[in-house]
């Protein structure tokens, strides 16, 4: 005869403890990002977690919610290499800019036809004979709306490091890289143009000109040249060149603007983050008597 209450079997599947179940019960699971993040905050304020660790976490929260069109460089932004420029040409733009990767276009600037690599230009030197365009890689074209985590997918399978963004009409938008997307998650990644704000210097380039950080100090410009660069005529002082330059500019330079200011011409050659990292120093030609 069977049992009239048959004893219940215990569901295999689920391995928590009755403590851990009670925990979730009396405080159950985040239901929203906002409170996911709240909680990482605490694990931090409880040592579960490192504060890096919370960062990090936090970017790949966050980036299920962006897309392309967020982080992209504006197209009026890029730098661009016309396929019809000369060699040298090309060149200049390579060591002003100092990109791995440019767009290439003919005719007008909508019309991206490739990808440069910097390297590539390298292979020019020991074969003249080669034509630019042999040179060229495929460009990638990825909508504004593109998930950033779909894009870095693409990223990693395809080996491919940069993409052109397009809007919704098919026009260029702008650009992303893989180093957009990861800064996204592990902050600004620091590259052989970046410095700590306190290392500013100049170095001496082979054209006799001068590579200046825009972290660099007042007084050591004018130690390193010789000048004599003070307060603003409004009376406001600056402890660094940068700050000096897009002062006397009245905005934030851009990269290949120029500005001469006591005999020197200050070429800005690398920004981010809304400021300059990088300028190209000469001294002006002096004027015969």
């Amino acid at each position: 005869m069977p049992e009239p209450h048959p004893a219940r079997l215990p569901d295999k599947g689920d391995k928590r403890t009755f403590l851990q179940k009670l925990a979730e019960f009396i405080h159950p699971g985040p239901d929203s990002t906002a409170e996911l993040i709240e909680t990482l905050a605490e694990a931090e304020d409880n040592n579960i977690i490192g504060p890096e660790s919370r960062i990090m976490l936090e970017g790949v929260i966050r980036m299920a919610d962006m897309s392309a069109g967020d982080v992209m460089v504006p197209a009026t932004r890029m730098d661009l290499v016309d396929i019809d420029e000369a060699y040298d040409a090309l060149m200049h733009v390579v060591i002003d800019t100092a990109h791995s990767r440019f767009p290439v276009f003919e005719g007008e600037r909508e019309n991206i036809i490739g990808i440069l690599m910097a390297k590539d230009l390298l292979k020019l030197q020991r074969a003249p004979e080669l034509n630019i365009r042999a040179l060229l890689r495929p460009a990638v074209f990825v909508p504004e709306t593109k998930g950033l985590n779909d894009l870095l997918r693409d990223f990693r399978g395809n080996r491919n490091h940069l993409a052109i963004v397009i809007d919704e009409f098919g026009r260029v938008a702008g650009l992303i890289t893989i180093e957009d997307v990861l800064e996204q998650i592990v902050g600004e990644i620091e590259d052989e143009f970046d410095i700590a704000d306190d290392a500013g210097d100049i170095f001496s380039l082979a054209d006799r000109t001068f590579r200046v950080s825009g972290d660099t100090a007042i007084e050591r410009v004018n130690d390193a040249f010789g000048v004599q660069l003070g307060p603003h005529e409004s009376g406001d002082e600056f402890d660094t060149i940068g700050g000096m330059i897009a002062h006397e500019m009245g905005h934030v330079p851009k990269r290949g603007e120029r500005h001469e200011l006591a005999g020197l011409r200050f070429v800005v050659m690398h920004t981010k983050g809304g400021a300059v990292k990088w300028f190209k120093v000469s001294r002006l030609e002096q004027t015969p008597p």
